[in-house]
């Protein structure tokens, strides 16, 4: 069995003396585990960081088991990434929550065409919090927890939708909250797509998202805890915000 494809570099693992098991993310083979020879070369190692962009040739005997890859950089993210704090966090908030909730071996291309054009964005400070929203977003969707915020849960209205509902994940208006509006979640109007998107705003989106992130997802998946990541970009934003 054997396969080729381009890939994002999700993360390694130190596999005996000179090999390393690595985790991609690819367009059409979804996550995807190997193993590379001679990963601690000095050609090798440096290119092996988590964005990175590879050309992946994979080979095994039989298609359940593990396989070796052979690689050749397609470019590199690292120097974008360690170019500032909030990069480098969003890069490490990306590649882990990849990893933690991508099916093995289950192919999902819109995901993988967004989260390449996210990861291009590295660098640019101003506009990475509001598209890192929005991928988490369609990550939530993707994996069967999409947010319907399109009319109202309570009366089917689509005026002042202001709230969430933390149990069915739909849109709540003013009007329709009653007396439940203490226990709604806010929604923002960066998340209906309205707005440019400021970054104090970005995080109050992402404390809904991150309900649904924790109480549907993580429940998912066994009730692992969301990697620590997610809450370190979180952090990173709320700083910027701060000035």
């Amino acid at each position: 069995m054997d396969w080729r494809d381009t890939g994002i570099l999700l993360c390694t693992r130190r596999h005996g003396e000179t090999s390393a098991i690595l985790e991609v993310f690819t367009p059409q083979r979804g996550r995807h585990a190997g193993v590379l020879r001679g990963a601690t070369s000095r050609r090798i190692a440096p290119i092996l960081q988590p964005g990175a962009q590879l050309d992946l040739s994979w080979r095994a005997r039989l298609e359940d088991h593990i396989g070796s890859f052979t690689v050749e950089p397609q470019r590199s993210r690292a120097a974008q990434a360690m170019g500032d704090r909030l990069s480098l966090a969003g890069l490490n908030a990306v590649t882990a929550l990849l990893a933690f909730c991508l099916p093995e071996r289950e192919a999902h291309p819109r995901l993988y065409t967004r989260t390449e054009a996210l990861l291009d964005l590295l660098g640019q400070p101003d506009i990475w919090p509001l598209a890192y929203l929005r991928w988490e977003m369609a990550l939530l969707d993707e994996m069967g927890f999409g947010l319907d915020l399109t009319a109202c849960a309570a009366n089917g209205s689509n005026d002042q939708l202001i709230y969430v509902s933390p149990k069915t994940g739909r849109a709540v208006s003013a009007s329709g909250a009653g007396e439940w509006a203490d226990r709604l979640l806010p929604l923002p109007p960066v998340m209906l797509g309205l707005g440019r998107g400021p970054d104090d705003e970005v995080l109050t989106a992402l404390s809904t998202t991150g309900h649904f992130m924790h109480s549907r997802l993580a429940s998912a998946l066994g009730d692992r805890p969301l990697p620590s990541a997610r809450a370190a970009l979180v952090d990173r934003i709320s700083r910027q915000a701060a000035g």
